[in-house]
């Protein structure tokens, strides 16, 4: 496993996650996507742009974290776990994007298999890295779906959907409420989180209507609900485990060092030829391949989550009575 070194940089990553553009470059909402990518960097900064103070808060957030990761919930627990409450938002041009009740609580539904280790493939992780597969311990109930109609036929990243005055669906309650978008975000993206430490306006998860809960085959290989598993541990402050450099850091100490980000369904073991050639989390949440192929958290990150609810922490207000 490797030692985790703390930059500055690293503690200012927003994450915008979507597929690798490549291939649907010339009709980029035409067909369904192939591979998970990100685009962090121009959501990053568009966002320091919009607010020079995100660097300092999100430096502070990354400071606390170090001191208080592992620490124990304290705040209001629904039986012995934190309970967040989410709001579903959806917006829709279509039939096909004006998502069922259904299906929206088919992705609640995994949520709480996946934050809770309750997952049909969670004991698919090998004996390498079962000492180190974790429960979150934490759940979501559907609060609201507050659905909107609209002619927009793409969103993109810039939080329009969020904002009434574009259009959108503004976030309800914040700091005490997951928002969560349903919308054909355009140009391939499957989806994007804003980490800790963002305005307050904005913050929430976005899923593109495709890949959001259990979409059916068609969606596929994105069609298991995993893009919100991977996004809401952004907005729960994980980073992508090869940290969004070749062999970089995630913060996390028990997970290996990765070269870059993994694609598909890796055979096992995959190595890595960062330090030590270690072999590779491939089915860690935070890594970019298929659905399929991701079925655990590890426990460092288990304690990178604690931190940012716990009392002083970022998302503390989620934990209170």
């Amino acid at each position: 496993m490797k030692k985790v070194i703390i930059t500055t940089f690293v503690a200012l990553m927003l994450f915008a996650c979507q597929n690798d553009q490549s291939a649907d470059s010339a009709n980029p909402d035409a067909s369904v996507a192939s591979r998970r990518g990100c685009a962090t960097q121009d959501v990053l900064e568009a966002q320091l742009k919009a607010d020079p103070s995100l660097a300092i808060r999100m430096n502070e957030i990354e400071t606390f974290t170090v001191q208080h990761a592992g620490t124990n919930f304290t705040g209001r627990l629904v039986n012995g776990k934190i309970e967040i409450p989410v709001v579903v938002n959806v917006l829709y041009r279509t039939t096909a994007e004006n998502i069922s009740n259904t299906q929206i609580q088919s992705q609640i539904d995994v949520l709480n298999k996946d934050f809770n280790a309750l997952n049909s493939d969670y004991n698919n992780v090998p004996a390498l890295f079962s000492g180190v597969k974790a429960n979150i311990g934490i759940t979501f109930v559907l609060d609201q779906v507050i659905r909107k109609s609209t002619t927009k036929t793409s969103w993109g990243t810039n939080d329009a959907m969020k904002k009434t005055a574009q259009g959108g669906i503004a976030p309800t309650s914040p700091t005490t409420k997951l928002n969560m978008w349903s919308c054909n975000i355009g140009g391939g993206i499957l989806g994007y989180a804003q980490f800790p430490g963002g305005a307050s306006s904005t913050d929430g998860v976005v899923i593109d209507s495709r890949y959001f809960g259990l979409s059916g085959s068609a969606n596929a290989p994105f069609n298991l609900g995993r893009t919100a598993t991977h996004e809401v541990g952004h907005w729960m402050n994980l980073r992508h485990i090869w940290g969004d450099a070749t062999c970089g850091s995630d913060l996390v100490a028990d997970t290996p060092t990765h070269n870059t980000a993994n694609y598909g369904v890796p055979s096992y073991p995959h190595y890595s030829t960062c330090s030590g050639t270690p072999v590779e989390m491939t089915m860690n949440y935070m890594d970019y391949v298929d659905d399929a192929a991701m079925y655990m958290f590890s426990t460092g990150q288990k304690n990178r989550i604690s931190a940012i609810f716990t009392t002083g922490g970022a998302r503390a207000s989620f934990a209170q009575p």
